[in-house]
């Protein structure tokens, strides 16, 4: 399947590159015209859309692995860059653009299950959700990041307010508030940047930047400041990530895990633009920023680890997870260290895959911890090999209710449960065997063995070496006391409760997901070979920006001579 699906991109490139963008918006167009008590029928557009969305994903991430000198670019309207809005694809928008593919097929097939009629324009929102989440991926130039970042808010604030509520309007309107802001920060550095260097598209500002004059150097790190801002903010950097707990955990449940993503787009937009801007080829203003990256990366990491030593609820652990997430990220960045980034970009995948499942376990476990009904229900004829007669008084092990434990049957839908919080458990604290020990590991490896790309000379260790290190190890340890604690509270402690119960749109997205953080650690040397090349061709952007500029328009038909 994989060589037809290469083979399809091949003969499909560039024109390619506009179906993740053009197949979620076709779908909400076509669902505009479906009424509400239509629901049946947009649940089955949805989920046909998403599905092929994910099988053009494979493609394309097949077809930028195959091409490693090679970048894919669309140029719309034929005009070329950068006078012309152009998209391009790389190994890391392809990566992205899987990752959000998969998260989002597995949170709508959730949804089915009950959410998705829990309020008006469901499917609707949620298309254009990607739509706009794959567009800030593709994207090669400031303004449609901008445009697509807009239709990727606007579409999160309906579903943020999906099920009503007063918790939800109150941190849906805490969010917009914020994202609102965050909005103007963005128009505010673009502006800034447009009025310096004349343009808005990311390779040639890479190339201009190195010889913007002395005398608007400062300028044009106030812009970037202010630019810097408003993706810090989506990246739940700390102190701007106080919207983020209360915004994720009111949220329904395949909605907090289609929201995994949206720190990542902050996260992905960093990587991008700093490593593309201000790359060592930028002349005075290289690396500039960095310092500040992991400054906010470290505080970042201990709010979030110690946020979920703090935490009770399961959806309020999920969300601390997340900001955790971010700030080791964010932290790793700000090195530009060639291995420290390949470690990072493994590590992205796989805690988001985490967080997301940790959302929907939240809300199954919750369900089930509060129905109030008897736990284990069984007897004598249902197990007569319990029965006291067959097991000898000082042979048998006994509950607080003096009833034999030997021999009592586990419910699937338990130990189900169960394994996914000890998986998800095991990747967000970077406990082997899992993707998150892999990833953490590369990490503190590229950490304790600095090198410069392409060299084998080893580095010195820095303070913040050591820093970054002992916050990973720190605040592991702190996410495993918290999941730890959350496990035994509604696993191991006895409770008064029914077996739950999990239909099978609820199951299957969580077994989806779990089994990609086992493919992830069972192909770990294919996957980090991936990240790896990703962060070589990320540290030297020259491809990306000759990749772009140098896209030709498609010549006009020539008239036929009389």
């Amino acid at each position: 399947m994989s060589s037809a699906l290469l083979a399809f991109a091949n003969a499909s490139m560039p024109h390619l590159l506009l179906a993740p963008i053009v197949l979620p918006m076709l779908t909400s167009a076509l669902m505009l015209l479906l009424g509400e008590e239509r629901q049946r029928t947009k649940a089955v557009l949805s989920t046909v859309s998403t599905g092929l969305g994910l099988l053009v994903a494979v493609a394309l991430l097949l077809w930028s692995d195959q091409q490693p000198q090679t970048l894919g670019v669309y140029l719309a309207g034929n005009w070329a860059a950068p006078f012309g809005i152009s998209l391009a694809l790389d190994r890391l928008s392809a990566m992205m653009l899987l990752l959000t593919s998969c998260i989002a097929l597995a949170s709508g097939v959730f949804a089915l299950a009950r959410w998705h009629k829990a309020g008006v324009h469901f499917h609707l929102l949620f298309q254009f959700q990607l739509m706009g989440l794959s567009g800030a991926f593709l994207t090669a130039d400031l303004f449609n990041l901008f445009v697509f970042f807009e239709i990727m808010l606007a579409a999160s604030y309906g579903l943020l307010l999906h099920g009503s509520g007063r918790l939800r309007v109150q941190a849906g309107l805490h969010y917009v508030a914020i994202n609102l802001a965050a909005s103007s920060l963005f128009l505010i550095g673009v502006s800034m940047l447009y009025g310096l260097t004349g343009t808005l598209n990311m390779a040639d500002l890479a190339r201009i930047i190195p010889n913007v004059a002395a005398a608007d150097r400062g300028l044009l790190h106030a812009a970037a400041g202010i630019l810097a801002m408003a993706f810090l903010i989506k990246s739940a950097v700390w102190p701007l990530n106080f919207w983020l707990v209360p915004g994720y955990s009111a949220a329904t449940a395949p909605v907090g895990a289609l929201f995994a993503l949206m720190t990542k787009v902050g996260i992905y937009t960093v990587l991008r633009l700093w490593l593309l801007v201000f790359s060592d080829d930028a002349g005075p203003s290289a690396q500039f920023g960095g310092q500040w990256l992991i400054i906010g990366g470290m505080l970042t990491m201990v709010f979030g680890g110690v946020g979920m030593l703090a935490a009770t609820r399961l959806t309020h652990l999920a969300s601390y997870a997340a900001i955790l997430s971010s700030g080791t990220l964010l932290a790793a960045l700000g090195f530009g260290q060639h291995m420290l980034t390949a470690g990072l970009l493994y590590y992205l995948p796989s805690s988001t895959l985490a967080v997301a499942i940790l959302f929907m376990l939240a809300d199954t476990i919750d369900r089930w911890r509060n129905d109030g009904s008897s736990f284990g229900d069984w007897d004598d004829e249902q197990a007569p090999f319990l029965s006291p007669e067959l097991i000898p008084a000082q042979h048998m092990n006994l509950d607080d209710n003096e009833q034999a434990l030997i021999g009592r049957p586990i419910p699937a839908a338990t130990v189900f449960l169960g394994l996914a919080f000890l998986l998800c458990t095991l990747v967000v604290t970077g406990l082997p065997p899992l993707s998150g020990f892999i990833g953490k590991f590369a990490m503190l490896t590229a950490l304790l063995n600095p090198t410069g790309l392409g060299s084998v000379e080893r580095l010195p260790l820095h303070t913040a070496d050591w820093a970054l290190l002992a916050l990973m190890i720190g605040t592991g340890l702190l996410a495993l006391i918290a999941l730890t604690r959350a496990g035994i509270r509604h696993f191991w402690a006895t409770h008064e409760r029914s077996n739950p119960e999990i239909r099978l749109a609820e199951g299957l997205p969580i077994a989806v997901l779990m089994g990609l953080c086992m493919a992830l650690t069972i192909q770990a040397q294919s996957a980090m070979r991936y990240t790896t090349d990703t962060a070589t061709a990320l540290l030297q952007p020259t491809g990306y920006i000759q990749g772009v500029l140098g896209a030709q328009p498609v010549p006009a038909p020539q008239e036929p001579q009389p």
